[in-house]
């Protein structure tokens, strides 16, 4: 299902990245949900590709690219 805001994004999301990264993912998700209803699994995979567009992990951060 889609998600209205970035509190409605699961504990994985929201505890692991910045808020512009949730805001990506929140975006990328609903998007992907549009084009693939019901496929949750690759509406995940989807929405965790374009944020690691821009971003990457440091250790246990993830930080935007070219940092």
């Amino acid at each position: 299902m889609p998600y209205r805001v970035v509190e409605d994004l699961p504990d994985s999301v929201r505890g692991h990245l910045p808020l512009h990264a949730q805001e990506i993912y929140l975006a990328a998700f609903n998007n992907a949900w549009r084009q693939h209803p019901g496929d949750e699994a690759t509406v995940h995979r989807i929405a965790w590709g374009a944020v690691k567009r821009s971003y990457h992990k440091e250790d246990r951060d993830w930080v935007p690219n070219g940092w």
